[in-house]
Parts: structure tokens; C-alpha cells; sequence
């Protein structure tokens, strides 16, 4: 192979390839790899040896198909990354999956990218998976997109083909806000206006695929006006120095201007920028850099460093567009992770306005959304973001959703529209305590320990508390349904639901239990081994609980139908000093409230704000 000599200062082009299945976007990226020179001896001869096809034709997609069940099956199905540089640019090209059920690959992949290419089957003519990658790109405000016509040498060259499939793309990106949208007839697989130019369609005088990738003008794409900074790490290599690392994801920050920290709006100045482990008078978006500040101010990851008189909006409401990848469809108003830049917080989608019909691009009424739909939704979260739209900083304004039992990402949007907050909220907001803790309701069955608990739970949501509640019976149906009602198998249980209480507090969250747990030792333990563990005694006689026995419970123990029955035939084992005690038989519900919102109060759990609210 022969070499070429890059230049380090040649511009980078980020490009997403998408398609329908077998459409052949894996061979043109090989083929324009090839035509580079970009392919190392030993690739190439591997790319022989795992050749399928048969015949002279080295099958150039391989290259880009890297696992070996893509190779089998001759389609992508992960997104591919591929560096490489011409004389002119240097290029990362993300190579997206052509199946339906990876378009969030497509959302993901290209959510950075200067360019979408979009590849045509010219034996299949406009898809709607093709229409569904135009109305991402337009949806990602992706600022350039090229149609690429593949395989034009399986209709014979026809430019009346050609042309009509120009005509459907044409009119239907019409209906979407698309900046700049080009064509190019190619053929991957025989190199037809790949890197030169068809002797085959010379009724085409456009550029050839490299060329037109090559001469894209990018750089007046870049937000370089807003300095935007969300901090990623604190670096605190001795004690004279502290700096926080991040990517500038917008603007141009230099030595000595003043900043403000946000969400907390603390003033200071940048004393220095290191970039490339030496000092720099300048940063500038997309670069990754260290800064330290003038003064000693609290900044921790997810903080957002901005100059003073150029904010972000610093809120927890905000309409945006969803694209949903899970099989299972939006919840309403269920926990959700939501990560934005470097900070992830818990979130909740209080609506859906409506979901988008890819085919005809009208707005359809909705109460949620389904398998890769695409549709306007409220997002409120529990903590502040530093947000813009995503119009003005396609970082600050994207996101993605997170099922945080199962870590996987299950959606990914763009703000829209925010809401405003008051400097007053902010100041509020800032005064919570975020660390976590575990309140254990214990007492007797009928004591009114879920009755107090779940009205806890509620007021926490109404204000935006960080909480989780934890019900015996509903773990009964999920973690624990394969416990009995032995005292081994209720040992058991209260174990497991201790852990996942101290697991849920040490993420911050405020979990709410509520269970009989009888025995006093095991309380103990959890509470030795439990950071912030607070026990709260629901102190209720034996005879109101057995008044109060809507169940039947109760009765049904009395008369030897239930076995080992805490308070009747097996012990209760009262906490010798609880946090709280409550005794729901003298106080009404609102006073037994009261009383635990005190004591969080008094221990800088919660701030006296939510007590207000409350």
C-alpha cells in the first residue's frame, strides 16, 4: 500500500452512514477505506480470507463488519467506528445498523455528527426506514445530509431511476427542516463515484462520494459563542491543586474571565487551562482540557461552569422529543434515570403530547410511546440541569433515559422548550440535603406504619425528593416471591430488603420501608450496618391493631388458621430505642407526619422548604 502524508492540522469530519438492511453502507465506507489507501496489508488479506462472495471481489463491507455474527450474516448490527485521513481531512465514520429495531443506534451514533449519509437501494426506492433516518437527522439538527443512490449498476446506470427516487426524497424532506440535503448515484460494490468518477453515468457531474466528503466546509457549524463546561471529574493531584477536567461543549473560554458555577451560582475566575498537560491561555469547543479556579468554590461532576452573563437555564422541567428504544412501551409518571452531559439524576415523564406518523409527518394523540416512536413529551427531573435547547448546543440540549434496573439506555431526546426557574428555586433547591437515607417503618400488622409511610412517599414526590418506597408486599411479588411465611423464610425477606434499602440510600435516595420485622436483633444489624438507617417504631397496642384488622388476619391466626403470626403465636420484639416512635392510636395521620418531617428536618435530611410545601 502506498503512504500518505496527513496533515495534523486538516479538519475533522464526524459522519454517520444509515440505511435500510443490505443497502450496502459497510461496502461503500470499505470501498472509500480502500480508495485511501486506509487499509493495512494485513486487514486486506484478512478481508480475502473471510470473503464470502466468491469470485475476484474482495468483500470490502468486512471491514467495517467486524463481529463474527455479522460476518455470517453479511449485515451490521452494532454501530461500527472507523479513523481514517485523507491529505484534505481527517475523517470518524460511525457506520449505523439498516435494522428497525437498531434505529436507536442511529439516534446514539449521529447525535454528534456533522453529516448523515443515507443510502438508497435503487432497486427499493424511498422506505420508510429511510424516511425514519431523514426525520432523525432533521430531529438531531444534523447540519449536512447526502442520499447516496447504491447500487445503480443492478438497474443498468438508469438516471430516470435516479431521478425519480431524487423526486420522493425531495418532496418528502420538503415537510422536514433540513439545512443542506445533496444526492449521489454510486455503486459500493463496483466503486462508481466512490472515490472516481463513472465512466458509466456521465449524465451525473456532481462529485464523486470522497470528493464531496472532502470539501464539506464544518467548521461554521461548531457553537463557538456559548462557553459551555460540564464538569466530568475533580482532579486533585496534591493538596495545592485543584482542577476539574471536562470537554468545552461550546464556546471559547480564555485565562482570567469571569464564570459562574451552576446550578449553585457561585462567582469566580479561571486562573488556568491546561490542555495537553501544559498551560494554554484559551480553550475552545471540542477540546478536553483541565481548569482551575481563583477561588476555593463547591464544584462536583454534573456542574456546569459558564460565564456569567451567558447561562444556561437552570431548571428541572422541560418539554422535549423522545425516540423510545425499549420493547416496553413509556411509563407516565414511573422512575426513570435521565442522563444529560456529565450529570444523571432521576426523572419522570409527567406527559406525552403526542408521537409523530414517520410516513406522513402528522402528529398523532398519544398517552405514550412504543417500539421506535418518536414523539413530544414533559420531562421533570429531581435535581436541576443546566439545559439549552437543543437549537443552540446540541450537548446541553440531548439526553438519554436510562431503566435503572436495568442500566439499559431505553430512549434518547432533545429539549425543545424549558422551563423557566426563578433564582429563588434555585436557591432553594440548593439547600436540600442529597444524601440519602433508609426510614424504617416498623410496628405490628394494622399499626399504620404503610398508612404513614405511603403518605410520606407522596408529599417526597410533590416535591421532587429523591425517593424510593419499599412495600413487604410488593417485594412478596417480585425479589422475595420465592420466601414462604416460615420465620426462616421472613428472616430472609427483611435481609433482602435491607440490602436493597442500603443499596437505594448510598445513590442518595431517601427509601421508604415499611415492614413488620419483628425481631429486634436483625433490625439492629441493619442499622449498624446501614449509613443513615433510621428506625421509626409505630407504636400501636395489640387490641387497636386487632380492631383495625381489615384483612382478617388477625381472626384468622386466632383461630389457628395462620401459623407463626407476629403478635398472636410468634413474639414482636419492640425497638428499646427507636429514632421515632409513633402512636397512631392517639395522633391522627397529619401529626404522626408531622413528627417524622421534624426529626428529617432537624437532621438536615430534607430542608425545611419541603416541610413548608407540606
Amino acid at each position: 500500500m502506498n503512504t500518505i502524508t496527513i496533515s495534523k492540522s486538516t479538519d475533522l469530519l464526524r459522519m454517520a452512514t444509515a440505511g435500510s438492511v443490505d443497502d450496502g453502507k459497510s461496502t461503500l465506507i470499505g470501498q472509500i477505506l480502500f480508495g485511501c489507501n486506509a487499509i493495512y496489508e494485513d486487514q486486506f488479506s484478512a478481508i480475502e480470507k473471510a470473503n464470502k462472495k466468491g469470485g475476484d471481489e474482495a468483500d470490502l463491507a468486512l471491514l467495517l463488519d467486524g463481529l463474527t455474527s455479522e460476518r455470517e450474516q453479511g449485515i451490521t448490527i452494532d454501530v461500527a467506528y472507523r479513523y481514517f485521513s485523507t491529505p484534505k481531512r481527517r475523517f470518524i465514520v460511525m457506520d449505523v445498523p439498516g435494522h428497525e429495531q437498531y434505529t436507536k443506534n442511529m439516534v446514539t451514533g449521529a447525535s454528534n455528527a456533522n453529516l448523515a449519509m443515507i443510502l438508497i437501494d435503487a432497486r427499493k426506492g424511498l422506505l420508510t426506514q429511510t424516511k425514519r433516518h431523514l426525520f432523525i437527522a432533521t430531529l438531531l439538527e444534523i447540519p449536512h445530509v447526502v442520499i447516496i443512490v447504491n447500487k445503480m449498476d443492478s438497474v443498468d446506470y438508469d438516471q430516470n431511476v435516479y431521478n425519480k427516487i431524487k423526486e420522493e426524497c425531495s418532496e418528502y424532506a420538503a415537510k422536514l427542516n433540513l439545512k443542506d440535503l445533496q444526492f449521489i448515484p454510486v455503486s459500493a460494490l463496483k466503486g462508481d463515484n466512490v472515490v472516481e468518477r463513472s465512466k458509466n453515468m456521465n449524465w451525473y457531474t456532481g462529485d464523486t462520494t470522497l470528493g464531496y466528503l472532502e470539501n464539506l466546509q464544518v467548521s461554521i457549524d461548531r457553537n463557538l459563542i456559548d462557553f459551555r463546561f460540564p464538569v466530568q471529574y475533580v482532579i486533585r493531584p496534591n493538596q495545592d491543586f485543584r482542577g476539574y477536567a471536562g470537554t468545552v461543549e461550546g464556546g471559547i473560554i480564555k485565562k482570567g474571565e469571569k464564570v459562574i458555577i451552576l446550578p449553585s451560582g457561585q462567582k469566580t475566575t479561571i486562573k488556568t487551562i491546561i490542555k495537553n498537560q501544559k498551560e494554554c491561555d484559551y480553550a475552545f469547543n471540542p477540546e478536553s482540557v483541565v481548569i482551575s479556579l481563583e477561588d476555593e468554590v463547591d464544584v462536583s461532576r454534573g456542574d456546569m461552569i459558564v460565564r456569567e452573563n451567558n447561562r444556561t437555564e437552570v431548571t428541572n422541567d422541560f418539554e422535549a422529543m423522545i425516540s423510545w428504544f425499549s420493547d416496553e412501551p413509556l411509563e407516565k409518571d414511573r422512575s426513570y434515570i435521565i442522563k444529560h452531559t456529565t450529570k444523571s439524576t432521576r426523572c419522570y415523564i409527567n406527559n406525552v403530547s403526542y408521537r409523530m406518523d414517520i410516513d406522513s409527518l402528522h402528529r398523532e394523540g398519544a398517552d405514550t410511546l412504543g417500539f421506535n416512536e418518536i414523539g413530544r413529551v414533559n420531562v421533570k427531573t429531581s435535581e436541576l440541569l443546566s439545559i439549552d435547547n437543543y437549537s443552540q448546543n446540541r450537548s446541553t440540549g440531548s439526553f438519554i433515559i436510562i431503566d435503572e434496573f436495568t442500566n439499559n439506555t431505553i430512549g434518547a431526546g432533545i429539549i425543545v422548550d424549558k422551563k423557566k426557574t426563578s433564582d429563588a428555586d434555585i436557591k432553594n433547591s440548593s439547600l436540600r440535603s442529597k444524601k440519602g437515607a433508609v426510614l424504617w417503618f416498623t410496628g405490628l400488622s394494622g399499626s399504620g406504619k404503610s398508612t404513614i409511610a405511603d403518605k410520606l412517599y407522596d408529599l417526597f414526590k410533590k416535591n421532587d425528593i429523591k425517593c424510593e418506597k419499599l412495600d413487604g408486599d410488593v417485594l412478596r411479588g417480585s425479589i422475595c416471591k420465592d420466601l414462604g411465611f416460615s420465620k426462616d423464610d421472613r428472616y430472609k425477606n427483611i435481609e433482602r430488603a435491607g440490602f436493597l434499602a442500603k443499596t437505594l440510600s448510598k445513590h442518595g435516595i431517601i427509601t421508604i420501608g415499611s415492614f413488620i420485622s419483628p425481631y429486634r436483633e436483625q433490625r439492629d444489624r441493619l442499622k449498624s450496618e446501614t449509613e443513615n438507617f433510621i428506625e421509626i417504631y409505630v407504636n400501636t397496642s395489640l387490641e387497636v391493631c386487632e380492631k383495625r384488622d381489615v384483612k382478617g388476619l388477625y381472626k384468622r391466626a386466632r383461630n389457628g388458621e395462620i401459623k407463626e403470626f407476629t403478635g398472636i403465636s410468634d413474639p414482636y420484639e419492640p425497638p428499646i430505642n427507636p429514632n421515632i416512635e409513633l402512636k397512631t392510636h392517639e395522633e391522627t395521620k397529619d401529626e404522626s407526619l408531622q413528627k417524622v418531617m421534624d426529626y428529617l428536618i432537624e437532621n438536615d435530611y430534607i430542608s425545611k422548604r419541603d416541610c413548608n410545601n407540606y
